[in-house]
């Protein structure tokens, strides 16, 4: 197996926070500074790591292809030392700490996805354990993996709930984890944005799989459930209609383009990862409305197909995901409805697939 990259990766973008740490009000800017200040601290300490400065903590080893999860729970109690004091493994019973048992199964969800729908024995494909510590910091306001473990925060109270409370977030963060198990798409510009998508893939797919829902029934946000009352928006994003998901005073608007059309460039967020996502997600999305009936099935497996193929360079851009899922498309379901709509999907977009 290749050497993998881990990176440190969250579901609330860089630009949110800034637009937050600049409220007038303190108990919305103060949370959102210190959230801010531990992100980058740990983002720091994962590039150092990534080049032997700081040593990488040993993950247990799994037990080979077991066909079920090894899950540990641990709880920060609102400190940052990683991973905490274990307050539940696997098999044990559900205890009082409605967060721990969130995380416990969401991270079980994530898991039966990969199992069920595409053979995969965890993100590593070799039985990974999977590893989450809650109650992450003072008023913590993301949640994040950081290359070997997730991570959940229990929000501001203001403008984020509680971190579980979404199951897509949770499974968005693993994917991080599959990705980096995989393609190892790097995390910047047009691979990076495919990162930050494939993790909104598939983690809405866990939360449709959860819900048994067929793609028409699903909702297609990424974060539902995780902005409090006083927000004026549905979610962090959404893969129906990119743009759409809040148009807030404190907030502002959600800035993510739906086509190539209106791609945005700068040199925040990595080259706006979270940003341009909204194009291959909302591609995903065009694919599985128009195939219809389960989106894990169809649409998902030809995501997974690329991602784990062998083929997906770490700087591809958008285009070369296109034209690998066209591929896909054909060697799974030969050159009916499916590679059709893959190629739609595409065009609808303006991801050239030619």
């Amino acid at each position: 197996m290749t050497a993998t990259t881990p990176v440190f990766c969250t579901i609330v973008p860089p630009h949110v926070l800034d637009k937050l740490a600049q409220a007038d009000d303190p108990a919305l800017s103060g949370p959102a500074r210190r959230t801010l200040v531990a992100d980058s601290a740990r983002r720091t300490r994962r590039r150092l790591t990534a080049v032997g400065v700081v040593p990488t903590a040993t993950a247990p080893a799994g037990d080979g292809a077991t066909g079920g999860p090894h899950r540990t729970i641990h709880d920060c109690e609102h400190g940052t030392a990683l991973p905490g004091r274990e307050v539940r493994g696997e098999g044990d019973q559900p205890g009082s700490d409605a967060t721990v048992n969130r995380a416990y199964g969401g991270l079980g969800a994530t898991f039966e996805l990969l199992l069920t729908a595409y053979g995969r024995d965890s993100l590593d494909g070799a039985g990974l354990p999977l590893t989450a510590s809650v109650h992450y910091d003072e008023r913590y306001a993301n949640a994040f993996w950081d290359g070997e473990q997730m991570v959940f925060g229990d929000g501001d109270g203001e403008i984020f709930l509680d971190f579980t409370l979404p199951v897509d977030v949770i499974g968005h963060e693993l994917a991080h984890g599959l990705t980096q198990y995989t393609a190892n798409l790097s995390y910047y510009g047009q691979p990076g944005a495919l990162n930050e998508s494939v993790s909104d893939v598939f983690g809405s797919l866990v939360k449709q799989y959860t819900l048994d829902q067929t793609a028409d029934q699903a909702d297609w946000l990424i974060g539902q459930g995780l902005l409090a009352p006083r927000v004026t928006g549905v979610a962090l994003r959404s893969m129906k209609a990119p743009g759409t998901a809040y148009d807030d005073d404190v907030l502002g608007k959600d800035p993510q383009p739906a086509t190539m059309d209106d791609f945005v460039h700068t040199g925040r967020d990595n080259g706006g990862v979270h940003i341009n996502s909204g194009i291959p997600n909302h591609a995903f999305y065009l694919l599985a409305d128009r195939l219809g009936g389960k989106s894990w099935e169809r649409a998902g497996q030809i995501w997974f197909d690329v991602l784990t193929g062998g083929e997906l360079a770490v700087d591809a851009s958008f285009a070369d995901f296109a034209r690998l899922t066209l591929a896909a498309a054909r060697s799974r379901f030969g050159d009916g409805a499916e590679h059709e709509a893959v190629a739609k999907a595409w065009s609808q977009v303006g991801v050239p697939t030619a």
